[in-house]
């Protein structure tokens, strides 16, 4: 049975970066425009924080079950390593996911009903990333997906939820926010492009290879900044976010210099840590533009 420590590490909480920052850039887009509302923020990162765990569970049991996950190189599976029972995982997946659900609908009586819509979207997307006939993780479009939920999705989500409307700031910032979590998904997948071809898993670096996906960790990790260098339209403030370039350019050198296997998985936490900085710094540069 799963200790509490290996239950908190099946969660993968160096992916929490890629639930905090669309919150956190989403929400300076709103104050940018004077529409911070700071316990609707404070939901918004409750849910985000929520649907990623609820993910993270609902990957390591589809995974798990498909032995996906019986050889890996990367950090603790629960199922694949046989330390909790599918259904346990299963259960916690859809508990995380659930928990969502409720303070999503919280978030859609006080905002627009159409959310619900944007809600479902989000719970189907989650749960056949890598779960059901035919998961749409497992032929290559696992980035694209994330892009939207977690780029546009999560950072405009929270900027119309709070402001009630999205404007160019909060785009430009979604960009941003959805290029840097892609750039987690693709080290993952460059890391496991042995394993994924051998269990048939086409993910995206399997289909470009090892040298395509290399370039375009680092094409993702680079839009951020060309993001940053258009928010001075809104704000000269927004230069701020160039103070992460150093992160970045960090978090690809294991990426750049061909590393594989262990050698990557200091580039997931490099490009979490980039992400998030990056999205405090803008954050604060554009609240300071709607003051």
């Amino acid at each position: 049975m799963a200790t509490a420590a290996q239950w908190i590490e099946g969660a993968r909480p160096r992916t929490l970066p890629n639930a905090i920052a669309p919150v956190l850039a989403g929400t300076g887009a709103a104050a940018s425009i004077g529409g911070f509302v700071w316990w609707k923020a404070v939901l918004c990162l409750l849910l985000s924080v929520a649907l990623i765990i609820g993910v993270n569970y609902a990957n390591d049991y589809s995974d798990g079950i498909r032995g996906t996950d019986d050889e890996r190189v990367g950090p603790l599976r629960l199922v694949g390593s046989k330390l909790a029972a599918p259904a346990a995982v299963r259960n916690a997946a859809v508990g995380c996911l659930a928990l969502g659900a409720v303070i999503g609908l919280v978030l859609v009586a006080t905002t627009a009903w159409w959310l619900i819509l944007v809600g479902a979207a989000c719970l189907a997307g989650a749960w056949f990333y890598t779960g059901g006939r035919n998961p749409y993780g497992y032929s290559g479009f696992g980035e694209i997906a994330v892009f939207v939920f977690f780029g546009l999705v999560a950072v405009l989500g929270t900027e119309f939820v709070q402001a009630e409307r999205i404007e160019w700031a909060g785009l430009a910032c979604a960009v941003a926010i959805g290029s840097f979590s892609s750039a987690v998904l693709v080290t993952n997948n460059l890391r496991d492009i042995p394993t994924d071809t051998e269990s048939g898993k086409l993910t995206l670096a399997v289909r470009l290879g090892d040298t395509r996906t290399r370039t375009l960790h680092l094409v993702l990790l680079a839009v951020p900044f060309v993001a940053s260098l258009v928010l001075v339209a809104r704000t000269p403030w927004a230069l701020a976010g160039l103070l992460a370039l150093p992160l970045a350019l960090k978090a690809n050198e294991p990426v750049r210099s061909g590393k594989g296997g262990p050698g990557l998985i200091p580039a997931l936490a490099g490009t979490g840590l980039a992400m998030l900085v990056w999205s405090v710094l803008t954050a604060i540069a554009l609240t300071i533009s709607g003051l």
